[in-house]
């Protein structure tokens, strides 16, 4: 019988504790389970992250690929990476952005750094991101606008403390379920209460104490009800107001009467004082992608954050708490070259530029002085300035909006497509990298709370398989000789990067594989050997004399305050209309994992719309032997699917998963004009027959 690892669940950003336990002969692992000495979550696991760990499904890539004759066909590891190397540096002959690289938030802390490096100090491109964009982008920059600094206030010691739960936009019980545990347990105390805002009566709801049914697209005029009717009533916590932050009074003055943000948001005003209400007590406000994911992401946001700010909402207990989607979205953000220099270093600022170079061991000159345009722009630009795309980890012709075009295009580009699974994206590449997943990869993790902690392999890779950090390693000595001084190892990796962040916001220069191996979890800032986070800015209470009651806090902005946001409610990019008369919305099911690589669905997306729509299209819809069929169409594309009538979405919904590949054929790539942020959660679209050919796939797909 073979040892039990402790390691990390990278299913989602809640950052579990995991053991896992290989088999004994060959490769896998035989058993997973939660890890009771955890720190963050002292044995919790839920069955999605250990199945997913344990028996994930899809087809895993176990030898390396090339096309030859429009084929995908297996090939040796050195013919595979020479030829690799050669499309990219074929493409880098017209310039450093003619390569553009994307990774994911399912990497480790080490891949993304060395991801970050190569792509910023090797290759030079500006065209660089990661998929973290697509769900936490709007968030990052809400929080620069607000703090100056990036991550939550709050972290998971807050919960328990929490009076008001007030989830909007985002559904922990399905996407995040321990930390729904802990969520849900708080809001079950005496005096305290779960508020969910969401136009879906999702699985949060269903639990919660009370629900506000907006309009799709309208929350950030909702938070601004919210906000002017607390103005109204006098219920500004103005002492935190004038000593702790700026920017209220401009604000204030440009405020909507509540009851006319509260209509367009499409609430009532008796919903409007029940949310003020609720932000009297000691609040935490979690959002997630219902928020982020739109034109208006940035500013909702900002919006969220500007209620704590007035309410004083920014103590122990309470405050502004974005649940992160993917398991190392945090750590991407913090260390991967992304939206900053590691340990949030700003690209704008000289001093970085040659520290980062330094470190490197490139010229300033070499590194782009911008992050770039965000992954919709990256497309937007192959066969225009973009001629190589090398992916790691993520799958875009699944995962970015109106997926048609970015597989045309990507079908211009020259393609390295590094993963695990045989994914969409995989199917249009020229070059196919297998690479190490969970359970094989060793290397730190980020969670959303800022909890770094080890990630163990507890089996051995088979040989067609490499880790991601070999691979980007092995590159790197074709394209950028000398970038890596020898084979990158996840520990020197790490100790590399931890110092790039000395004396940074998310400074990790007192963390180290001795201190993780002995502590197990700690979150930052840990500058010291000996130091880790907690609550950020807020400084504490009684620092003068013993009667001294006086709070104090400190923020990393020019002034030294919080500041509030100014933004007005814009309208939506595409409403709808007589032609496309339903609003499209997507979201997580519980039982499904991202794009579907590793929970692969048979057969189309089911689509959920009322009982009163399912009527509404009746005729257009066809009996099939599991259930009646139709075709979902927006202006970009059709799908077919299964349209199931459900009493949770509300009339002119059409509600589809996130994670089958067909459904961002719809979506739309409108982003948001601050994080690039795509509008992935409104959009037109109407029910119309399948066709007889797709109805008949389906039913022989079904028989």
């Amino acid at each position: 019988m073979t040892g039990l690892v402790p390691t990390t669940c990278m299913r989602c950003a809640v950052g579990c504790g995991h053991v896992q336990q290989a088999v004994d002969r060959g490769y896998g692992l035989e058993s997973v389970r939660g890890d009771a000495a955890h720190p963050v979550s002292s044995g919790l696991a839920c069955q999605r992250g250990i199945s997913e760990s344990a028996d994930p499904e899809g087809e895993w890539l176990t030898r390396p690929l090339v096309r030859r004759d429009g084929e995908l066909v297996a090939t040796t590891w050195e013919t595979a990476l020479e030829r690799a190397a050669e499309g990219l540096d074929t493409a880098l002959e017209g310039g450093r952005d003619h390569v553009a690289v994307l990774g994911s938030g399912q990497q480790t802390n080490e891949a993304a750094y060395a991801l970050g490096k190569l792509a910023r100090g090797g290759i030079g491109t500006r065209y660089y991101d990661a998929n973290t964009t697509l769900c936490m982008a709007s968030a990052v920059t809400a929080y620069y606008d607000a703090f100056g600094s990036d991550a939550p206030p709050p972290t998971y010691d807050d919960v328990p403390e929490a009076e008001t739960h007030l989830v909007w936009g985002a559904n922990p019980a399905a996407a995040h379920p321990v930390l729904f545990r802990w969520i849900n347990q708080s809001a079950d105390a005496e005096d305290s209460e779960l508020i969910v805002v969401d136009p879906i009566d999702s699985e949060t709801a269903e639990v919660a104490d009370h629900r506000v049914p907006l309009e799709p697209g309208g929350d950030l005029a909702l938070a601004r009800a919210v906000l002017a009717r607390l103005v109204e009533t006098d219920r500004v916590d103005e002492t935190f107001v004038a000593d702790a932050t700026t920017g209220f009074e401009e604000l204030r003055e440009e405020l909507p009467a509540p009851a006319r943000a509260a209509e367009r948001a499409g609430v009532s005003m008796a919903d409007v004082d029940r949310l003020a209400a609720a932000l009297e007590n000691r609040t935490l406000v979690y959002w997630g992608m219902g928020i982020n994911q739109s034109v208006n992401g940035t500013d909702a946001a900002g919006a969220l954050i500007d209620l704590c700010l007035a309410t004083g909402n920014l103590r122990p207990g309470s405050g502004p708490f974005s649940l992160t989607g993917q398991a190392n979205s945090m750590g991407t953000r913090v260390c991967s070259s992304k939206g900053t220099w590691p340990g949030q270093r700003s690209f704008d600022g000289p001093a970085a530029r040659e520290l980062v170079a330094e470190t490197w061991g490139v010229l300033a000159s070499r590194l782009p002085t911008d992050p770039g345009p965000g992954p919709v722009g990256i497309v937007d630009a192959i066969d225009k300035e973009v001629d190589a795309v090398y992916a790691v980890a993520t799958n875009p012709v699944a995962g970015m909006p109106d997926t048609t075009n970015v597989r045309e295009r990507l079908e211009d580009a020259f393609l390295v497509v590094q993963d695990a699974f045989r994914s969409e994206t995989v199917e249009h590449a020229d070059v196919v990298l297998p690479a190490a997943t969970w359970g094989e990869s060793e290397g730190t993790t980020t969670n959303m709370e800022r909890t770094v902690s080890r990630v163990r392999a507890a089996t051995e890779t088979p040989s067609g398989v490499r880790t991601d950090l070999e691979l980007i390693g092995a590159l790197a000595d074709r394209l950028a000789p000398g970038l890596f001084d020898e084979p990158p190892e996840p520990e020197p990796v790490f100790e590399e990067l931890a110092a790039m962040t000395e004396g940074t916001p998310a400074d990790l220069s007192g963390l180290s594989y001795d201190r993780l191996d002995a502590e197990l979890a700690v979150r930052w800032p840990a500058p010291e050997p000996d130091a880790a986070g907690g609550y950020r800015y807020h400084e504490g209470v009684g620092t003068g004399t013993e009667d001294d009651e006086t709070e104090t806090w400190s923020f990393p902005t020019p002034s030294g305050r919080a500041r509030f946001s100014n933004a007005q409610v814009e309208p939506l990019p595409e409403p709808t209309d007589d032609d496309y008369p339903f609003t499209l919305t997507t979201a997580r099911r519980p039982d499904a994992y991202n794009t579907g690589v590793r929970t692969r669905e048979d057969g189309p997306p089911t689509a959920r719309v009322s009982p009163a729509t399912a009527v509404a299209v009746a005729d257009d819809l066809e009996q099939g032997t599991d259930g009646r069929y139709g075709r979902v169409v927006s202006r970009r594309a059709s799908i077919t699917v299964r349209v199931e009538a459900d009493e949770s979405i509300p009339d002119g919904v059409v509600w589809l998963p996130i994670h089958h590949a067909a459904v961002n054929d719809l979506t739309l790539p409108a982003v948001d004009p601050r994080s690039r942020e795509p509008n992935f959660k409104q959009c037109a679209v109407r029910l119309a027959p399948p066709r007889d050919r797709e109805l008949e796939a389906v039913v022989e797909a079904s028989a």
